[in-house]
């Protein structure tokens, strides 16, 4: 399989497509200043659900946080990363969409997009080649489909939602939590032969656990 061969070294695995979309994952987890938790959380579940298509799992996850750590304490290069990869990707339309939305998603999922994102984002998409416009389109999908949600969310829907009780300690409720998120992340994997509201359903689930667990943290202080 081609793929394996990438795990020759970790300089070979960073000139592939994969090893420019986790220097770009990097550019955008860092573009506020700090990798927050649920950020961390998604790359790590990320990690894991790329390593799957290689034969040596822990060496190619050991690789991409290698990759990750090292591009995360360097912010000047992501347009030239970004120009790097749309070279590499030729004609296809669909995988910068992928890559995109899940970028997108990535920065969102922690409470909204900041400035500082938003910037990196839209610089990423000149260079693939993505109209501005699908940044708006994608952003305007994740919203409508949380609003509600987040603005009704009632104390006993989002112990519901964890599938928890209100006896129940903070690590009980954390583990719930971790394995919720687990089940519902966007995987970057599998979006490959879905359509787009599959990467909008996954997101929209995954910021109704977060804030169900951000909930409940507040009720348990």
């Amino acid at each position: 399989m081609k793929l394996n061969k990438l795990l020759t070294s970790k300089e070979l695995f960073r000139k592939s497509i994969l090893g420019h979309f986790v220097a770009l994952v990097a550019k955008v987890a860092k573009a506020d200043g700090r990798v927050h938790e649920l950020e961390a959380q998604l790359i790590g579940m990320m990690f894991d659900d790329i390593s799957k298509v290689f034969n040596e799992k822990e060496k190619a996850r050991a690789i991409m946080k290698e990759i990750f750590n090292e591009e995360k304490q360097v912010s000047d290069d992501t347009k030239q990363i970004a120009q790097e990869l749309n070279k590499l990707l030729g004609r296809s339309i669909l995988k910068r969409k992928q890559f995109i939305t899940f970028l997108i998603q990535l920065a969102f999922i922690d409470g909204g997009i900041s400035e500082e994102e938003e910037k990196v984002l839209k610089e990423i998409m000149t260079e693939l080649n993505i109209p501005l416009s699908s940044y708006d389109e994608i952003v305007n999908k994740f919203q409508n489909m949380i609003k509600n949600k987040q603005q009704t969310m009632s104390s006993k829907e989002a112990y519901e939602i964890l599938g928890v009780k209100e006896s129940d300690d903070m690590d009980t409720i954390k583990k719930a939590y971790r394995k919720l998120i687990r089940e519902y992340h966007p995987d970057i994997i599998n979006s490959q032969n879905k359509d787009e509201a599959y990467m909008e359903e996954a997101t929209a689930k995954t910021q109704e656990i977060n804030q169900a667990y951000q909930i409940i943290k507040e009720l348990k202080k």
